[in-house]
């Protein structure tokens, strides 16, 4: 499994602007809405917000390390499907270490695909651990730098 091959380059922000967990959550689901990998009607915004949202409520997604992977399953998805973005500020995400969370991964799967779901969890934790890695990702300039970025470090696992 490549994280890389469920990216779409139009789903990658490089300037969150939210300032809280509400307001971040609503972004993401908007750059993929932009991106055009899900359409953008029948209150298909409320209902990945919704997701999201409850899938907070059992616990924060803020893994540490200013990472976060807000992540649901929904039929509006027939592949995985992943948003990237950067927040240069940073917002309280409750993030188990307490920091402020500035990488946002978020992760919609089909409702039947529980084991790579699972996986594309994993790979996203394990790719974010690597503190070079974050801070190169931080200062990419470009979605394309984001995008080579994370196939570099892919191949490095």
């Amino acid at each position: 499994m490549r994280l890389i091959d469920f990216i779409n380059k139009g789903a990658i922000c490089m300037d969150l602007k939210s300032n809280d967990k509400t307001a971040m959550l609503y972004e993401l689901v908007d750059i993929l809405l932009g991106s055009r990998e899900i359409k953008n009607d029948n209150g298909n915004r409320e209902k990945l917000f919704n997701i999201l949202y409850k899938r907070e409520k059992l616990g924060s997604t803020g893994i540490g390390n200013g990472v976060a992977i807000p992540h649901g399953k929904s039929d509006l998805v027939k592949n995985i499907t992943i948003a990237i973005g950067i927040s240069r500020k940073g917002i309280d995400f409750n993030a188990i270490d307490g920091e402020k969370t500035r990488i946002f991964s978020l992760l919609i799967a089909p409702p039947s695909s529980e084991a790579p779901h699972l996986r594309a969890l994993a790979r996203i934790s394990r790719i974010f651990k690597n503190k070079t890695f974050r801070h190169v990702l931080m200062n990419a300039k470009s979605s394309e730098d984001i995008m080579s970025l994370i196939a570099t470090e892919e191949e490095a696992l």
